[in-house]
């Protein structure tokens, strides 16, 4: 079996399990939006642009709906002990008329943030759904994904041939609208899906949003258990909007998704049911509401939990060219400070010394890299060096948003959302889900990163094998190693190679490329200035 994390390249990511936790019930649930404060008003007389259309002529809408325009809901996503892995928005845009029906405009954004994730996917998707206001029968869905170079694009257009059945987005509205209870059809992935809801009790939910009373909803389909789902709940709150409050799935006894709202807008007010008199009201003039002044940044904070080693950490490596001494190198996660306004980590590794014969590495020989203290993606890197690896020294700066990586001399490449260093990567893979089959006839499990390599990324493999005993500095102590591919002959020639230590630091206690290999020989943790 094998993971994939990475857009470019790989069509097949959305029939994961995780694309399945994710677009189902991120995507899929804020895409249409159930609930109407007044359900006897209809709602406001907004257009919408048809797609394969001229602009439409704006009529009143003569049935009620209960779809809120205006509603903007957004979530958090974690996994396991993990927060803030990726961030999902959903708006119900306006209501007007589609290929001259009635039709309401609804769009969705999906990102994965967080390198957590990056063992089950990585996830950069827009969505626009028109949607009947009556049936909620999906008319027309357009998908945006963003991880390739350019931006691909699907279409499902039932404008002149009704939908049969619901799709994932609409399943979600006709849930919320039954409360959570009955048997539903879908449509996905070119089959045709029953799905079981219902309603299994009460419980309190406090989120960003609010304290909510709501409903939890257990949903079964072998839709979800076709992509290792073995459980779905979800919880509606117990008001007439019927909200997504909370959704917990698990995959397995190991891996749980949380998603939490974290904010519910609405952009456009309801319209008055009735006009009582043209005469404006005064309205108070509100007193303004003091504004909180920021807490100054402090440098050097710890960091979280959930990266498994700490600020200050020194490693020091014993380099040999196979057979003969090469050198010493330190790794350290040097200091947390601003850098241009953002909290930012700072990484490095240096040559300390070499041997008189040595032809690749100079003493001085340095890496820096800033990277994001939460989650360890890059933001910045810097390479120097004099010898023989002269031509791989480097500067990169890697954009959030975009995902494209400024290389020095004014080069920009499109890279993967996600995208690694070298440097930021050694460290990350530390908190890596890194596990070897359980059962030893089954496929190995490679999980998947995407790396700047020179001026290019390519895709990395890595593949753990079974804890064992390795000597270190004079020391037997147990090591898990993890090899790594890229598919590209040339890279793979070099055989590169980690062995983490088996304990929750995951220490790097050896690291193979080529002909060089590095041992540590002392860790220590040498306290940011």
């Amino acid at each position: 079996m094998m993971k994939v994390f990475m857009g470019g390249g790989f069509a097949g990511i959305q029939s994961t399990m995780a694309a399945a936790v994710l677009c189902v019930l991120l995507i899929g649930a804020g895409t249409v939006v159930l609930g109407q404060r007044n359900p006897n008003v209809p709602p406001p007389n907004v257009p919408i642009p048809s797609p394969n259309a001229p602009p439409p002529v704006v009529v009143a809408p003569v049935t009620p709906t209960q779809f809120r325009v205006g509603e903007r809901l957004t979530y958090t996503v974690s996994k396991d002990r993990f927060r803030n892995v990726a961030y999902a928005e959903t708006y119900v845009v306006s209501r007007g008329l589609l290929s001259g029906r009635d039709a309401l405009e609804l769009r969705t954004r999906f990102k994965t943030l967080n390198i957590v994730v990056a063992n089950d996917l990585i996830v950069d998707e827009e969505r626009t759904v028109f949607a009947d206001p009556v049936t909620g029968m999906p008319l027309f869905i357009k998908r945006v994904d963003n991880l390739t170079v350019l931006p691909t694009q699907s279409v499902n257009d039932f404008s002149a041939a009704p939908a049969q059945h619901l799709d994932i987005a609409t399943l979600i509205f006709r849930v919320r609208h039954s409360g959570g209870t009955g048997v539903f059809n879908i449509f996905e992935n070119d089959r045709v899906y029953s799905v079981t809801a219902q309603a299994t009790g009460t419980e309190s939910v406090t989120t960003d949003a609010g304290t909510f009373e709501t409903t939890v909803v257990s949903v079964q389909s072998e839709y979800f258990t076709s992509f290792g789902l073995t459980e779905v709940r979800v919880n509606l709150s117990n008001d007439v909007e019927r909200i997504p409050v909370l959704a917990k799935l698990r995959a397995g006894k190991r891996t749980e998704f949380e998603i939490r709202l974290a904010s519910v807008q609405m952009i456009v007010a309801d319209p008055p049911e009735t006009v009582i008199s043209p005469i404006p009201t005064p309205v108070p003039i509100p007193t303004p509401t003091p504004v909180r002044t920021p807490e100054p940044y402090i440098d050097n904070q710890p960091l979280a939990d959930t990266i498994a080693f700490v600020l200050g950490e020194r490693l020091e490596y014993n380099v040999m060219a196979g057979a003969r001494p090469a050198g010493r190198a330190v790794l350290q996660a040097r200091e947390r400070k601003q850098v241009n306004g953002v909290d930012s980590l700072l990484l490095t590794a240096d040559v300390m010394s070499v041997v008189s014969e040595e032809q690749a590495l100079r003493a001085g020989d340095l890496i820096r890299a800033q990277v994001d203290p939460t989650n360890l993606s890059p933001q910045q890197t810097e390479m120097q060096f004099r010898g023989a690896l002269a031509g791989y020294s480097q500067t990169a700066a890697f954009d959030p948003q975009s995902s494209a990586i400024s290389l020095g001399g004014g080069t920009r490449i499109n890279a993967p959302v996600g995208t690694h260093s070298m440097m930021s990567l050694l460290y990350a893979m530390r908190s890596f889900s890194l596990r070897p089959p359980v059962n030893p006839m089954s496929p190995p499990e490679d999980t998947r990163v995407a790396v700047l390599w020179g001026n290019q990324t390519y895709v990395f493999a890595m593949r753990p094998l079974e804890v064992t005993s390795i000597e270190v500095a004079g020391q037997n102590v147990l090591a898990q190693q993890v090899n790594i591919t890229t598919g590209d002959p040339q890279l793979d020639q070099l055989n590169m190679r980690v062995w983490l230590s088996a304990d929750r630091s995951r220490v790097p206690l050896r690291i193979s490329i080529g002909i060089y290999q590095a041992d540590l020989i002392s860790r220590t943790v040498v306290a940011p200035r």
